[in-house]
This record gives structure tokens, C-alpha cells and sequence, in this order.
């Protein structure tokens, strides 16, 4: 019912919580010295340098009281730059990664040699493909058998990240859920409303009847920053404003008791289907087909650009073709620089 991209999330090597942070947050300080229009600036010197064979990166780690972090970035990416920066750079955050974790880079579009857990010899970028990593920077934690313990896709600022690395380096996804833990963490100030939309299905939600156009469910919550700015600044957008249209939009609190109508057929409580799809951020926006299969996330730190792109990479249909979403975004922006447009990725 959920489709591929459900299963493989959830089963072996990709089983961890599904993320979606503030969509409009505050572009990053350009390092001195970075090129303009450029976002790329030099990895922490105590980053493990590793020959990428996996296991053995897990056992050596494991020798020493530490875990595995794998950072998965590329090239002129400013949300990787936000988490070498926003986060890497406090202290109390790079203090609490070295005492915790041995963090291994991997670029998606690389060639090195990677032995995976299971001891295939394969290469950064078709490792990453076999995981579906999406979205960079995507943070795989794992526990002391090589299992995900956690899986953050998507930049996700400090404060939230330092709740992961606790909730890992303290072992407790043998406890409760990332998502339960969340809850004993401070909020940021919200609005503690959710926002009406005309695009929005009213009440009460019914998925399973027939629609022509591809299903967006906005997984939000009344104390919400996020939502709050999402609906504020990024749907308000004219690119993104114009592609809504085009899909049928429903939201789900999660932690409503409201029952509603799965694609198909099924009843269910709003907080029981987030639960069961793992939504442990909000807002998360998820994309079914017309047959009802979820096809694709957003669940990461996106600007306009990467939020209308990844609306337009549904609507147009253009994710049977293309399986791998960076691939779409870096030509939908060589096409609109070809037009002679100009493209802000943090705009």
C-alpha cells in the first residue's frame, strides 16, 4: 500500500525516523574566502579518516565506547555548509560528536571504494543510491552491529541535532522513539494554530476517493515553528503558490484523534497514521500516487527553489523517469539558467 520507498526506508540498513525541519531558516554566513554563489568550505580536521571498509569502521569505533555517524553531502550544497557551520562549528555540539562518534564522510556523487556492512565492495555514489539518499546532508547513526540506530535526511538545525546525537549516544532507541523523545525536549516559541489554506481538503478527510492528481499530505502540529513559517513564507512563494494547484492537499495533525480515510479505504486515527509512516517532525510533506502508493518524502531543510522543485518533480510526473531527486533539481536548474534566469538556492 505505502509502495517501494515506504519499504525501503523501513526495512535493514535504512530503518530510522523520518525528519522534516524549518523549511525557512536563515541562509548561512559565506565563509571567507568561498567562492560567491558557492557554499562549499572544508570538513572538521577531526573527521575520521576512513578506507571506508564499514565494518571494520564499526568494530574499531565500537573497540573505543563510540558509534558510527555516516555524513552523506556533495559538492556546493548550502544545507551541508549549515551543518558544518551551525552545528559543527559550536563547540558543544563538536565536543559531544568526538567524545560519541566516528564520523565518516561520503560524497553521493563520489567513485572511492566503500565495502559496505554486508561486505560488498561498491562505490560512494552507488552506495548512496542503494540507501535512497535523497537529500544532502543525509546523517546515518548507527549502533554497535552496524544497524541504523537513527536516520536524519535533511539538514536539521542545532538544537535539534544535539537532541540526536543524545538520543543515540545515549542508546535509547532501545527505549522510546526518536519521536516520543522529541517530546521531552524544549519547543521553539509557536503560533499553536494550524493554518487554513484554501488547497486543503476540509473535514473530515476522506483519501480514498478517486482523484486524478497525486496526493501532498502536510503532517503538522498546532506547536509548530515550523509550520508557522512554512505556511508564512514558503507557500506563499509564487513558484511554489503556482504548483498546488496541482495536486489534491490534505494536512494531518499528528496528534489529532480525528479518524480519517487512508488511500485505501482503511480508517484510521491522524496520531496512528503518523505513527505508523514514522512522521517524528512537522511539518513533513508526503506525495502518494493515484493508486495510493507514497512515492516520495520531504524531509529536510529546503528553501523555495528546492521546495518547488520537489513539487514539480511529482506533478510533472518526472519521478517515474528519475529516480534519483538531485539529479532532477541539477537539471531543472541548468534548464532555467539556459533561459537565462538566476538561480538562488537560498532565496
Amino acid at each position: 500500500m505505502l509502495g517501494r520507498w515506504i519499504e525501503v526506508l523501513a526495512g535493514g540498513l535504512l530503518l530510522g525516523a523520518s525528519l522534516v525541519l524549518p523549511v525557512f531558516a536563515a541562509t548561512p554566513a559565506v565563509p571567507a574566502g568561498a567562492s560567491p554563489g558557492r557554499y562549499e568550505v572544508p570538513e572538521p580536521a577531526w573527521f575520521k579518516v576512513s578506507f571506508l571498509d564499514l565494518r571494520e569502521d564499526v568494530a574499531e569505533a565500537a573497540q573505543v565506547g563510540k558509534r558510527v555517524m555516516i555524513y552523506f553531502h556533495q559538492d556546493n550544497c548550502p544545507y551541508c555548509t549549515k551543518l558544518l557551520l551551525d552545528n559543527f562549528g559550536q563547540k558543544t555540539i563538536a565536543d559531544t560528536t568526538r567524545r560519541h562518534f566516528e564520523v565518516i564522510s561520503i560524497n553521493l556523487w563520489g567513485d572511492r571504494e566503500v565495502t559496505d556492512l554486508a561486505g560488498r565492495v561498491t562505490t560512494e555514489k552507488a552506495f548512496a543510491k542503494n540507501l535512497r539518499v535523497q537529500f544532502t546532508p543525509t546523517v546515518l547513526l548507527l549502533d554497535e552491529r552496524g544497524e541504523v540506530a537513527l536516520r536524519l535526511n535533511g539538514y536539521i538545525p542545532p538544537h535539534q541535532f544535539e537532541a540526536a546525537l543524545e538520543y543515540v549516544s545515549g542508546k535509547l532507541e532501545r527505549q522510546q522513539s526518536f519521536g516520543d523523545y522529541q517530546l521531552t525536549k524544549p519547543r521553539e516559541p509557536a503560533s499553536g494554530t494550524l493554518h487554513p489554506e484554501p488547497w486543503l481538503l476540509p473535514a473530515p478527510l476522506d483519501l480514498s476517493r478517486p482523484d486524478p492528481r497525486p496526493t501532498m499530505v502536510l503532517f503538522e502540529q498546532k506547536v509548530c515553528a515550523a509550520c508557522d513559517e512554512m505556511h508564512g513564507e514558503g507557500f506563499t512563494r509564487p513558484e511554489v503558490a503556482a504548483l498546488l494547484p496541482r495536486f489534491r492537499a490534505a494536512r494531518v495533525d499528528v496528534a489529532a484523534a480525528e479518524t480519517l480515510k487512508l488511500p485505501g479505504g482503511e480508517e484510521l486515527r491522524m496520531r496512528d497514521w503518523a505513527r505508523r509512516l514514522n512522521i517524528v517532525y512537522t511539518p513533513s510533506l508526503a506525495f502518494f500516487d493515484t493508486a495510493g502508493r507514497e512515492i516520495f518524502r520531504v524531509e529536510g531543510y529546503l528553501r523555495a527553489f528546492h521546495l518547488a522543485s520537489s513539487l514539480e518533480y511529482i506533478a510533472s510526473g518526472a519521478y517515474r523517469e528519475q529516480p534519483e531527486f538531485q539529479r532532477f533539481i541539477e537539471a531543472r536548474a541548468a534548464a532555467r539558467r539556459a533561459k537565462g534566469e538566476r538561480v538562488e538556492l537560498l532565496k
